[in-house]
C-alpha cells in the first residue's frame, strides 16, 4: 500500500476512535506487530472505514453487530466508545444488537450488550467528572 492510503488511514482511524486511544496503541507497537498495525491501518481504516459508500453511524452499527456476532467481545467497548464520535446513538446500537440475538444467537447479543451497558456507564462517569461538565 502507499502512504497515502496509511496516512488517510491513520487520519480516519484518529476521527473514529480518538487521539488518545491511537496515540497508546501506536506506543505499544513493537517490532513484532508493526507489519500488521500497518496492515489494519491501511485495509480497515485507509480502505473500508474511509470509503464513502456508508457513513460512520452505518460503519460503526455494522461492526458492532459483526464483532458481536462473531464472539470477538474484546473490541466491543473501544467501538462503543468510538460511537461518541460516529454519530451512532445508544438506540442504534441496541437495534444492532437486537439484530445480532436473531441472527447470530441471543447468547452473543446478551454478552455485548452487557459491554455496551458497561462502557456506556464509564463514559458517563468520566463526562462527569470532566472539567467541561462543571462549568
Amino acid at each position: 500500500m502507499t502512504d497515502s492510503r496509511y496516512d488517510q488511514g491513520m487520519a480516519v482511524r484518529r476521527s473514529v476512535l480518538g487521539d488518545a486511544h491511537v496515540d497508546r496503541a501506536e506506543a505499544a507497537k513493537t517490532d513484532m506487530d508493526v507489519a500488521f498495525q500497518a496492515l489494519i491501518t491501511e485495509g480497515a481504516w485507509g480502505t473500508v472505514w474511509a470509503s464513502d459508500g456508508i457513513g460512520q453511524r452505518e460503519r460503526s452499527m455494522l461492526t458492532l453487530a459483526l464483532l458481536a456476532a462473531m464472539g470477538n467481545f474484546e473490541e466491543i467497548p473501544m467501538h462503543i466508545r468510538a460511537t461518541a464520535r460516529t454519530g451512532a446513538s445508544r438506540t442504534d446500537v441496541i437495534e444492532a444488537f437486537q439484530h445480532v440475538a436473531i441472527y447470530a444467537g441471543v447468547p452473543r447479543a446478551n454478552h455485548a450488550l452487557k459491554l455496551a451497558k458497561q462502557t456506556y456507564a464509564e463514559m458517563d462517569a468520566e463526562a462527569a467528572a470532566s472539567p467541561a461538565s462543571k462549568t
